[in-house]
């Protein structure tokens, strides 16, 4: 009989459990149904007791009725003991990779390190008391009373160290009680280092909203595997002791978990509102051209030239600062201008270095030279690189008074190799099956720079449906197609027009990302999203046909992003971290003289994704520059995940149910 009693104890409790599945299936976990299902398996256990045990002693006697209950439960019994542990594997977080994530990027105060590792210990501790709980469940019959009662005692037990002292340590980290006055909240730690991180974690493919998000989820989980243990450990005590009932505990353990909850949900939504939202990608470990990275190509080099072919008349009267704006005009009596490929363009800020030199080809399409050698020992380039022979080129004088010098200018030649293009299109998410953008990245194809989308269905409360979630094939198209305009669908950079705006843009809070283009403003290109109103708890887009609308910011008035003495940025061994701010710009430039001999052009573009695992409702997109001194950096994307906070609100009256509720939930 007390095998069987134990048994139907745990399956009552259990069961409860295996109701709670539709809210994780897509991968990211409702708070308000988390602590809604903790509260309630509180309830079910503290309100089922008179169904497992009726006052009528003659119960303990109806063997065949409790055949009849074990016959109709045993086959679940196994199934519903796992339940908790299916949830955590839909939720896709553990303490242990959470934790990790956050000591291995946040520069840590040494507080807030011990903090987290005590919270990892503390949870560690109830997980091992609630795999016993899940074992003892399984195949109560098996184990003897002094084990389970001993089991029961150490769930209730007032000593330090037990399971509602662990509850209440892990309560104290999240908020400290009020006469603790040096003691703060680890969520409080947590939002302020992470600001200050916040340019330093990329990787995680999560907002460091998200991650604090996931934090208290895991715990949360833990604390409702630490109260539904406490319950039993109640009930069992009961049967094992006639005469008692612990109503009275079991009442302030109800209590205590609807008190702790709504105290740590409030600390949690204020740690929430002041973390970063922001989603990017750091360096990849390996540069891999036009896979972790793109360049634009020919479009701004250093050119070698004599100043004799920089003007129509094949003179030498003026100096090389002198050619500020000129083309190529001839090549006097086949010299070196014989021997390179010609700047068919503009011919811009050419400059005096020296006389003579010794000048290395290259044999990559992409470099005029390897590197520049002047007799007066500057070298412009790698003198390390050179795979072809060099040649020696030299100034000369005319009749003694002119000096035709060779002088180090930029090209700027729109040839059929130049990729130097930006798609004007618009890029959008099929709204009309009610999706959002999820993801971004830059793409090149036909030498165009694209922004390319990810997408998926939005479900109620911000869920997204992860079966649908794709990326958008591109539009692709070349330069040279009918009816493609230059200025309408593609943007051709130029020494004049090469700048870019860097941006972030947000809309109002109950607005998502549904679009991306490129517009020009001025000489520059302009960040534009389109933002499309969504209802949270139905999770459909309202009107997106007719209500959707494009932001931007128009302001022109922008102080320079300067990148100096840049070198190209897969040389340099450390991470390019954000060094742009919003309103701010930049203007596509060669790189530097010495360090490159100016054959590329700086930036170059990250062409990473920028996605969120799980995927979650995108409130905004950016543009901005990551780097580091002296290197040109990088041209990245960013998303602002959908803040969530606001919906940390949860009403645990009775009247508003989880278990067995339908889908959409009334948000609070």
């Amino acid at each position: 009989m007390t095998a069987i009693s134990c048994k139907i104890i745990f399956i009552c409790l259990l069961l409860s459990v295996e109701q709670f599945t539709y809210s994780s299936q897509f991968g990211f976990v409702d708070v308000k149904d988390l602590i809604k299902f903790g509260n309630e398996v509180i309830m079910y256990a503290f309100e089922s007791w008179d169904l497992i045990r009726p006052k009528d002693s003659e119960y303990d006697n109806s063997l065949p009725f409790i055949h009849r209950m074990e016959k109709e439960l045993k086959n679940r019994i196994s199934k519903v003991s796992q339940q908790i542990g299916t949830f955590e594997e839909h939720m896709d977080i553990h303490l242990d990779t959470i934790t990790n994530q956050i000591l291995t990027q946040i520069p840590l105060q040494e507080r807030l390190d011990e903090k987290l590792r005590i919270i990892e210990q503390y949870v560690g501790q109830i997980s091992d008391l609630y795999n016993d709980f899940h074992l003892y469940s399984k195949t109560p019959d098996k184990y003897e009373r002094y084990t389970l009662e001993d089991f029961a005692k150490t769930c209730v037990s007032s000593r330090s160290g037990a399971l509602p002292d662990l509850l209440k340590s892990i309560h104290r980290l999240f908020v400290p009680s009020p006469d603790e006055i040096l003691n703060r909240s680890i969520l409080i730690l947590l939002a302020n280092q992470m600001q200050e991180a916040a340019s330093q974690i990329c990787n995680e493919n999560q907002s460091l909203q998200q991650l604090l998000y996931n934090l208290y989820t895991t715990v949360t989980l833990s604390e409702i595997k630490g109260y539904s243990m406490i319950q039993f450990s109640y009930r069992l005590l009961r049967l094992y002791n006639p005469g008692t009932n612990f109503t009275e505990e079991m009442k302030t353990v109800q209590e205590q978990y609807e008190e702790r909850t709504r105290e740590t949900l409030r600390a949690v939504k204020t740690a929430m509102a002041f973390s970063p939202r922001q989603l990017w990608r750091c360096d990849a470990r390996l540069h891999k051209l036009d896979n972790t990275y793109t360049k634009l190509t020919q479009l701004f080099q250093g050119y070698i030239v004599n100043e004799v072919d920089l003007n129509s008349e094949a003179t030498c009267r003026e100096n090389c600062a002198y050619y500020e704006y000129s083309k190529v005009n001839g090549c006097f009596k086949n010299l070196f201008c014989s021997q390179q490929r010609k700047c068919n363009g503009k011919v811009l800020k050419c400059e005096y270095i020296d006389s003579d030199m010794w000048i290395c080809p290259s044999k990559s399409n992409d470099r005029r030279y390897d590197y520049i050698e002047y007799e007066n020992g500057m070298t412009f380039g790698q003198k390390n690189t050179c795979n072809k022979t060099v040649t020696k080129v030299d100034s000369w004088w005319r009749w003694l008074f002119w000096h035709c010098s060779y002088c180090f200018c930029y090209c700027d030649d729109n040839t059929i190799n130049s990729d130097r293009y930006f798609s004007l299109r618009k890029v959008e998410s099929d709204t009309a099956n009610n999706k959002v953008v999820t993801g971004i990245r830059f793409r090149k194809v036909n030498q165009i720079i694209h922004m390319q989308i990810q997408e998926g269905e939005l479900l109620p409360r911000g869920y997204i449906d992860q079966s649908t979630v794709h990326w958008k094939p591109i539009e692709e198209f070349s330069i040279l197609d009918r009816n493609v305009k230059n200025g309408i669908d593609y943007h051709t950079l130029s020494w004049e027009k090469r700048g870019l705006d860097l941006d972030d843009l947000v809309h109002d809070d109950d607005y998502l990302l549904t679009g991306v283009k490129f517009r020009m403003v001025g000489p520059r290109l302009n960040l534009e999203v389109k933002m499309t109103a969504f209802n949270f708890t139905t999770g459909k887009l309202i009107k997106p046909l007719e209500k959707s609308l494009w932001i931007s910011h128009d302001n022109t008035d922008r102080t320079e992003l300067k990148l100096e003495n840049p070198d190209i940025p897969i040389r340099t061994p450390l991470l390019a971290l954000p060094d742009s701010k919003p309103q701010q710009y930049l203007n596509f430039a060669p790189s530097d003289r010495k360090k490159d001999a100016a054959q590329n052009t700086i930036p170059f573009l990250d062409i990473q994704s920028v996605e969120s695992n799980p995927p979650v409702p995108i409130a905004g997109a950016g543009i901005f520059h990551k780097g580091r001194s002296a290197s040109g950096g990088y041209v990245a994307m960013r998303l602002i995940t959908y803040d969530f906070s606001k919906h940390l609100q949860v009403d645990l009256s009775p009247t508003d149910t989880v278990i067995d509720a339908p889908n959409e939930i009334r948000a609070i």
